[in-house]
């Protein structure tokens, strides 16, 4: 595996204090584009950007279908991956995807979730074994 396949996999934030990490594998990320190829955007970003009503707009999605698609407006003043990074944050929310101006996010629902992520078997990221 190339370093920079590894760093992509791991966190697809800006590097920024505070910035959320994906904290999902990659195997959890093909499972979860999986599922959402299929939905609509849910939640759409307009020309006022990410603002307090979309956050909160979101946040109600993600609590009723765990799994959320976000459409980026032309209009919209942030680039989709900062957008992504952005409404992550704001709803403690995990970005599984960024394609074109959609934005694929996930939130666990917190007490019955109705998505089952794949597991690692208990090896560690790098391949080594586990102890």
């Amino acid at each position: 595996m190339r370093p920079e396949d590894d760093a992509r996999d791991i966190d697809h934030g800006t590097g920024e204090p505070g910035d959320l990490p994906s904290g999902l594998t990659g195997k959890q990320k093909r499972f979860l584009r999986a599922r959402g190829h299929h939905l609509t955007a849910a939640v759409s970003v307009g020309r006022e950007g990410v603002s307090e009503a979309v956050i909160s707009a979101l946040d109600e999605a993600l609590l009723t279908h765990e799994l959320v698609k976000v459409k980026l407006g032309q209009g919209a003043p942030e680039a989709p991956r900062e957008a992504g990074a952005a409404l992550a944050e704001g709803t403690s929310s995990h970005v599984a995807q960024v394609l074109g101006r959609t934005v694929l996010l996930y939130r666990r629902h917190p007490e019955r979730p109705r998505i089952v992520l794949p597991q690692a078997p208990g090896a560690t990221r790098s391949g080594a074994p586990g102890r």
